[in-house]
């Protein structure tokens, strides 16, 4: 069943209805008409069997059929993510989506070869959201995880962002392997983690050193050296083996 997208601030259960864009979609693409059923959602849990009762260019009436909540996943894992060249960035916010982040906040490292003034960056983080709210009608997630601005490594902890547990993938010799750290929280696991993933070549020693002073502690991924969109999928996806259960 087609699944559409309509914000937390737009949701209202008993007078559904979707957006010009989520509505170009339904009607244009999909070709869908009064009396067809579909799925929406609103990003925050919430998710709602509806039947289109007007279809129109500047937006789609629905009828409610049923309602359900989806609960949140036992940990809240953000990704934070050196941007890769290309579009690598929106593969690792599709797969960080389908994987369970809560957060993915993009780093401009010194490594990073992509950069941009605000505005720029304010353009990114519009489309990037888009790009997990297209992953979230994709695969059935009822959660939609925020992406943040692009910003410095070192803006980034300056934000004051509090989690449970810090880390960072690192290629350095004092790097751990995540099960042992994550054994030594068995009697109470994080509610709340935080995952840096460095650019091609891994952050600069200034850079490792400032995620250390905040908090965050060195990660092995394994004995092979991933690209980094590879290792981005890896750490969300061990993290959510670990702690979504």
């Amino acid at each position: 069943m087609p699944r559409f997208y309509i914000p937390q601030h737009a949701w209202n259960p008993d007078r559904l209805a979707l957006d010009a864009a989520e509505a170009h979609h339904a009607t244009d693409v999909l070709r869908m008409k009064a009396g067809d059923h579909a799925t929406v959602f609103n990003g925050s849990g919430a998710e709602a069997e509806v039947e289109i009762v007007k279809a129109g260019k500047q937006g789609v009436e629905l009828r409610r059929l049923s309602l359900t909540k989806t609960a949140p996943l036992a940990c809240a894992i953000t990704l934070a993510q050196a941007i890769p060249k290309g579009k690598n960035m929106e593969l690792i916010i599709e797969k960080a989506t389908e994987l369970g982040a809560a957060a993915i906040a993009p780093l401009m490292s010194e490594r990073t070869i992509v950069r941009g003034d605000e505005e720029d960056s304010i353009r990114k983080q519009q489309k990037w959201q888009r790009v997990a709210i297209e992953a979230c009608k994709q695969c059935g997630q009822n959660w939609l995880p925020k992406v943040l601005k692009p910003v410095m490594p070192k803006a980034f902890f300056e934000s004051g962002q509090k989690f449970d547990l810090t880390l960072v993938a690192s290629l350095q010799s004092d790097a751990r392997h995540l099960k042992t750290i994550l054994a030594e929280h068995s009697a109470k696991p994080p509610k709340s983690v935080l995952i840096l993933v460095g650019p091609e070549g891994d952050f600069t020693p200034a850079e490792m050193s400032l995620a250390k002073t905040a908090g965050c502690r060195p990660i092995t991924l394994g004995p092979i050296i991933l690209r980094t969109e590879t290792a981005a999928i890896y750490c969300v996806s061990v993290l959510g083996h670990e702690l979504f259960t």
